[in-house]
């Protein structure tokens, strides 16, 4: 897991922080917490329940479980940000959508680069993590840090 990110001073960077405990997610940020980035999974049918859902689309069972899937993919597709739409998302920005190596059409995930990134459908992507502390509750808040990798994707 790589360290926050800090300004000049080396004081934790001011970030919106998800709600990590939301019923539909909570198991998605406590694996980001130990350092894997996962998609829930039926139990059943092994197929991937993506976007999360409480129980499985394709054979209706309700025990599904998070799985680690590769920290690796290439952009799908992307835009940039120009309006600052929030104090604390400076733009610009540029959104990426993701196919993860290794899975099926569909199990893609939402990221952002800083700035506005030299990317294509295809740039090779690799998933670290930031660690954004603690909430209020004491609940580890870390979240996916996508960046363009230099090598090809492992699919």
């Amino acid at each position: 897991m790589s360290a926050p990110a800090t300004n000049e001073a080396s004081a934790p960077t001011a970030r919106l922080r998800p709600t990590v405990v939301d019923r539909g997610s909570s198991g998605f940020f406590q694996e980001a917490a130990q350092g894997r980035l996962s998609v829930l999974t039926c139990t059943s049918c092994g197929k991937r329940i993506h976007l999360p859902r409480p129980r499985c689309v394709y054979c209706g069972a309700t025990e599904p479980v998070w799985e680690p899937v590769a920290r690796t993919g290439t952009v799908y597709a992307h835009t940039v940000v120009e309006h600052q739409v929030h104090p604390l998302f400076p733009a610009p920005y540029t959104v990426i959508v993701i196919d993860v190596d290794g899975e099926e059409d569909g199990v893609r995930m939402i990221g952002n680069l800083p700035g506005r990134a030299e990317v294509v459908a295809g740039t090779p992507v690799v998933c670290d993590f930031e660690d954004l502390g603690v909430d209020s509750e004491g609940n580890a808040v870390v979240i996916p840090l996508w960046r363009v990798t230099s090598e090809g994707s492992a699919s």
